[in-house]
């Protein structure tokens, strides 16, 4: 997988930098991507060790790529950027993404490309100017339902119109989109059915806090097998234009969609 087609990525698996076992145990999955936090998951007094283990850990190769996450705040923001910078780690994640300044400035300190977290209002409002200067929006679904004043469990069918902004603003700049963490680790019910919803909504992938939870993201933010045949029909039967195919018009989009969907499936 390349900088360029992060839209096949299906799962970024967030993980604390200060957590040496959790890095041992992610180089074994199948995350596509594997984000060490150095923000909310560690403790102050924690910083600076963990950001020394995040530059330490992407210097080895996990199985799909890997991202830091930096800190918002600035007591540590710019030592983060600075370590970043001298590091191997493929993306920088910059959180709580207001404006695109925040972005240019990530970007202009690592080197790296930047995925953009939008977990707040200011955020949603700004997604385009954000998605303008990104390789990528992750929705933070946790930090956004605070910002919103959301009461706790009940944020999803709230947050459908932040989230389908950010799609639209990921899609308008021609970049990938990541939906957010599902909390209750024990439900995989529920995070099939958030998967399943989140890819309905035009998202690429799901951000994930879990082990369990990465087989699921995998699986659900890819293609099917009755998806994955009736796609390759669709582009054997495609003769350039406006046809009729198993019933329905297609044309040369819908090849294009086809052939997505295939590479989406690694087939």
């Amino acid at each position: 997988m390349t900088e360029t087609d992060l839209t096949l990525c299906r799962s970024l698996l967030f993980l604390p930098a200060s957590n040496p076992r959790a890095i041992a145990k992610a180089r074994g999955l199948a995350a596509d991507m594997v984000v060490l936090d150095l923000e909310d998951a560690v403790k102050a007094a924690d910083k600076e060790s963990a950001r020394a283990a995040a530059v330490e850990a992407v210097a080895e190769r996990f199985s799909g790529l890997s991202a830091i996450r930096i800190n918002s705040d600035e007591r540590w923001r710019d030592l983060d950027i600075a370590a970043v910078a001298g590091s191997a780690v493929d993306y920088v994640i910059v959180p709580m993404t207001s404006g695109p300044e925040e972005v240019r400035r990530a970007a202009e300190g690592t080197g790296k490309p930047v995925l953009a977290m939008v977990e707040t209002a200011a955020g949603v409002l700004n997604a385009g100017a954000i998605a303008a200067e990104a390789k990528g929006l992750v929705a933070g679904t946790n930090d956004l339902s605070a910002s919103l004043g959301i009461p706790l469990g009940s944020h999803r069918p709230a947050l459908v119109t932040a989230l389908q902004t950010i799609v639209l603003a990921a899609r308008a700049a021609g970049i990938a989109a990541f939906d957010g963490v599902y909390n209750r680790l024990e439900d995989e019910a529920g995070l099939e059915a958030e998967c399943r919803e989140g890819r309905s909504f035009g998202f690429d992938g799901k951000s994930v806090i879990h082990p369990g939870q990465v087989e699921i993201a995998n699986r659900l933010f890819s293609p099917g097998p009755e998806e994955v045949e009736k796609a390759r029909r669709l582009i054997e039967a495609a003769g350039g234009g406006a046809q009729r195919h198993e019933g329905e018009m297609i044309e040369d989009l819908h090849v294009r969609q086809a052939r997505r969907l295939l590479a989406k499936a690694r087939v």
